[in-house]
């Protein structure tokens, strides 16, 4: 589940996790804990390629810049789409996370878990790219489980799932490994954009994703009742005249807007229960399941995975780091791998 790629360098100081997701990234040093927690956007000056700002201070400018910066998400569905803003993006947070010294870390990051070799290979030399000694990769799905303190290495199933901003993933683990697991590259900005259709076709409004997101913080919910409030309001584009105009949004409409993304998460999990093997499923009777991730912060999410599953819901304390804790905790194993010595040569690459 772990594998790595050498840069030919020797690392040197306290190794690093990143969870490299869609909507943030968050930096695992060992001995100190979680010592980055940034948005994953990067502001680019088009004119001169030079990256603007990175994480908190890009993502304040989404929306706001002017004609020759782009702010950008790298990465989506938890797949890196734009490389080299990728490897400038991680470059900032290594340096950020890092120690200061003169030898670089070995890093391990997380990937989805249905990512292809490719993509696999894509994360390996983007870290390599950003100043990486060594690079090493572990499925989400095996970092989540480790980090919400389940008991992977044993012979008992648990079965956790993480839903993130661009994929949700999900696995059965059991004597250090995943047994069965399975990743939808559906998550919270899918919700986002849920919320930003039923204003454009009930209220004729425009919003953007920024907006969308504060809607769901606001007064999501997965089922009804659960809500914070009982209505927001939220200030777009009229689609019909052009102008600009506020609206009153009800919660149970978001509710509803929310449903049918969320009716494709909670299949996915009925589906790898149904590959589970029956030794297992018997445990996960017993233990439940945990629910980490940004998405297990919406309102009456564990109580619909109840509903639809059966099983016991418990939501980590700290679902926004958990993957990344596991892949720290996986960094003690670091010493006992022994990565490819395969050199990055940067000229070969187009």
């Amino acid at each position: 589940m772990v594998r790595g790629l050498a840069g030919g360098r020797r690392g040197g100081g306290r190794p690093l996790a990143v969870d490299l997701g869609t909507a943030n990234t968050v930096v695992f040093r060992r001995g100190d804990g979680i010592v980055v927690f940034e948005p994953s956007v990067v502001a680019i000056d088009e004119r001169t390629g030079r990256v603007e700002a990175v994480g908190l201070d890009a993502r304040r400018m989404i929306g706001r810049t002017p004609a020759h910066i782009r702010a950008t998400r790298p990465l989506r569905h938890g797949v890196i789409t734009d490389f080299e803003t990728t490897e400038q993006m991680l470059r900032h947070f290594i340096r950020k996370g890092a120690e200061r010294t003169l030898r670089r870390p070995d890093v391990i990051v997380c990937v989805p878990g249905g990512v292809t070799q490719v993509e696999r290979t894509a994360v390996e030399e983007a870290a390599l790219g950003a100043g990486a000694a060594h690079a090493f990769l572990i499925d989400e799905p095996l970092a989540a489980a480790i980090g919400a303190g389940l008991p992977v290495a044993e012979p008992v199933g648990s079965l956790v799932v993480d839903i993130g901003g661009g994929t949700s993933e999900m696995a059965v683990t059991a004597l250090g490994g995943m047994v069965v697991s399975d990743s939808i590259r559906l998550g919270g900005y899918d919700l986002d954009d849920a919320i930003v259709r039923l204003l454009q076709q009930r209220e004729r409004l425009l919003i953007g994703q920024e907006q969308a997101e504060t809607v769901k913080l606001a007064i999501g919910s997965a089922v009804p009742g659960l809500a914070r409030e009982h209505e927001t309001q939220v200030a777009g584009r009229d689609l019909t005249t052009g102008l600009l105009r506020r609206a009153t949004v009800l919660a149970s409409d978001v509710q509803q807007a929310l449903a049918r993304p969320l009716a494709e998460i909670t299949r996915a999990v009925r589906d790898l229960l149904e590959r589970t093997p029956e030794e297992l499923a018997a445990d996960l009777g017993r233990n439940g399941l945990t629910l980490v991730g940004g998405g297990a912060l919406l309102p009456g999410l564990d109580e619909l995975l109840r509903q639809q599953t059966g099983l016991d819901v418990v939501v980590d304390d700290e679902p926004l780091t958990t993957v990344a804790r596991g892949a720290g905790q996986a960094l003690e194993e670091l010493q006992r791998l022994r990565p490819a010595r395969r050199t990055r040569r940067r000229g070969n690459r187009r």
